[in-house]
C-alpha cells in the first residue's frame, strides 16, 4: 500500500480514478476518513495496490464486454484506465488495465445499454460523489465545504423517488408541495433552503455539469448562504436516472 497526499480541488473520486482503482476500494482503504465527501488538502490518503492485469481489445470489444469477459464491475474498469476519456471508443490492439475483481459487476439489463446503477450501494457511491463533486467546486471558487446532513439526504432521496412514483419532474410535488413544505414535513430545520433536480444523467459528473452550466442552480452549490447539502438519487425501472440536490442554512 502506498499513500497520497491530498491537493486543492481533489475528491476521492478523482483520487481513485488517478490511481486506478475503484472507489470502494479506496474508501475501504481509509476507514479514518468518517466522511468522505470531506478531505483536505495534506490530508494523506491511503492508496491500496492494485496488482492489475492488461488486456488487449480485439475487434467488436466494448468495455462492457471486457467487463463482463473478466468479471468485475464496468465502473471498475473504467475507474482503472483513466488514459480512456471516452469509455465507449475504444479500438483493436488498445491495451486496457484489469483490475482483480473486488466488487460485484454491474451489469446492464440490456447489453450494450450505458451502464447505471442497480444497488443501493451503487447509488449511495453516486450520491457521495455529487457532494465530492460540489466540495471541489466550492474549494476552487473559495467556498467552505458543505457537511452532508444525512437526514435531509433521506428528504432529497425521498424527492427523487417521488418523481418516479407520480411521473413528474418538478420542484412543487404532488405528495409534499413545495421544497419547503417537504423539509418541514420531515421534520427538518432550516432558516434557507434551496432545490437543484436533474434527471436523465447517467453519472455524477453528468449531473453536476448540468447544475454548473445554469446560473441559479450554480448559485446554490457556490454561494454562500447554505451550510449542509443532502443528495438524493434514485433509478426508474428503465434505468433513468433522477438527481435531487437540497441545501440548507442550519438555524
Amino acid at each position: 500500500m502506498t499513500t497520497y497526499t491530498v491537493v486543492s480541488g481533489d475528491t476521492m473520486w478523482h483520487i481513485a480514478r488517478m490511481h486506478g482503482i475503484g472507489l470502494n476500494e479506496l474508501l475501504a482503504a481509509n476507514p479514518q476518513i468518517t466522511n468522505s465527501s470531506l478531505i483536505f488538502p495534506g490530508q494523506i490518503i491511503n492508496i491500496p495496490s492494485t496488482n492489475t492485469s492488461t488486456y488487449t481489445v480485439m475487434k467488436g470489444d466494448t468495455m462492457w464486454h471486457i467487463a463482463r469477459m473478466h468479471g468485475i464491475g464496468l465502473n471498475d474498469l473504467i475507474a482503472a484506465n483513466p488514459q480512456i476519456t471516452n469509455s465507449s471508443l475504444i479500438f483493436p490492439g488498445q491495451i486496457i488495465n484489469i483490475p482483480n475483481a473486488t466488487t460485484t459487476p454491474d451489469i446492464p439489463s440490456v447489453p450494450g445499454t450505458p451502464n447505471v446503477p442497480s444497488s443501493p450501494n451503487d447509488i449511495r457511491i453516486l450520491e457521495t460523489e455529487v457532494i465530492s463533486l460540489v466540495n471541489a467546486e466550492r474549494s476552487k471558487a473559495g467556498k467552505a465545504a458543505l457537511v452532508e446532513n444525512n437526514e435531509l439526504s433521506n428528504v432529497a432521496r425521498a424527492k427523487s423517488k417521488d418523481f418516479i412514483n407520480n411521473n413528474y419532474f418538478a420542484h412543487n410535488s404532488p405528495t409534499y408541495g413545495t421544497p419547503f413544505n417537504m423539509l418541514k414535513s420531515f421534520g427538518i430545520n432550516f432558516s434557507a433552503a434551496a432545490e437543484n433536480i436533474a434527471s436523465g444523467q447517467k453519472t455524477a459528473a453528468d449531473a453536476m455539469n448540468s447544475w454548473m452550466s445554469s446560473s441559479g442552480h450554480r448559485e446554490n452549490i457556490l454561494g454562500s448562504t447554505y451550510n449542509q447539502i443532502g443528495v438524493g438519487v434514485a433509478r426508474d425501472n428503465n434505468g433513468n436516472l433522477y438527481w435531487t440536490q437540497m441545501f440548507i442554512k442550519s438555524p
